[in-house]
C-alpha cells in the first residue's frame, strides 16, 4: 500500500509499513462491584502503581481521578448516589490498555451493567533514533486515526505533514522515519475508540 505524503520544506515524513505480528500480555483486570445504601465499593485486581482511576460523565468531562498508590489489589468505596441522574464511567487508565466499568444514577439509585464493560489497547509508541514505530492491538477492528505535525525550531505553528485513517485492521503497525529531526520537533496524534493518545518528540 502507498501512502500519500505531504512534503514541507521544513521536514519530510516518510512511512514504512511493516507486517511483525506482535504479541501483547493480556492482562486479567476483574472489577467487583458492591452496593450498600449510599456506599459502592469497587476493586480491581492487577493493578500498579502509577495506573489512573476516573469518573468520567458521557461527555468525558473528569469528574474525579486518582493515582493508584500500590501494586496489586486496590478497593475503595464512592458515594454516587450524590449525582445527577444520568450514565457515567469509571475508567482505568493502565500501562497499555484502558478499562471501562459503566454505570448510571437515577433517583439515587446505582447500576452497574458488567456485560458492558471494556477493555481498550493502548498505541505502543517507540523512538529510535529518527525512526518512530507505531504498534496497536484492534481486535474489535475499530476506526483509527493517525496524525503527525511538524513544528520548525523557533516557530509556533505546527504543519499536519501526515494523516491516515485505519479501518478493518486487527493489528495496527506503522514506522515512520522524521527528516530534518534537528531542525524542529515532530508530534504524533493517535484517535481511537474517543481516546487521544499524544507523543511529542523533540530534536
Amino acid at each position: 500500500m502507498k501512502n500519500t505524503i505531504k512534503n514541507s520544506k521544513k521536514g519530510i515524513l516518510m512511512v514504512i509499513m511493516f507486517t511483525t505480528m506482535l504479541s501483547f500480555a493480556n492482562e486479567a483486570n476483574l472489577s467487583i462491584v458492591k452496593n450498600a445504601a449510599k456506599k459502592t465499593s469497587l476493586t480491581l485486581t492487577n493493578v500498579k502503581q502509577g495506573n489512573l482511576l476516573s469518573i468520567k460523565d458521557v461527555f468525558g468531562i473528569t469528574l474525579y481521578k486518582e493515582v493508584i498508590k500500590e501494586n496489586g489489589t486496590y478497593t475503595k468505596g464512592f458515594d454516587l448516589t450524590a449525582l445527577p441522574n444520568g450514565a457515567y464511567l469509571f475508567v482505568l487508565d493502565k500501562d497499555i490498555e484502558i478499562n471501562t466499568i459503566p454505570f448510571t444514577v437515577k433517583s439515587n439509585i446505582v447500576a452497574f451493567n458488567k456485560a458492558k464493560e471494556t477493555t481498550v489497547f493502548k498505541p505502543n509508541l517507540r523512538v529510535e533514533g529518527d525512526l518512530v514505530f507505531v504498534s496497536k492491538l484492534n481486535l474489535e477492528e475499530t476506526p483509527l486515526n493517525i496524525k503527525v505535525y511538524y513544528t520548525q525550531k523557533g516557530s509556533t505553528t505546527s504543519d499536519l505533514i501526515f494523516s491516515e485513517n485505519i479501518t478493518d485492521t486487527k493489528i495496527i503497525e506503522r514506522t515512520f522515519k522524521l527528516e530534518n529531526k534537528q531542525l524542529g520537533s515532530f508530534k504524533i496524534v493517535i484517535l481511537f475508540e474517543g481516546n487521544e493518545f499524544v507523543k511529542s518528540i523533540n530534536s
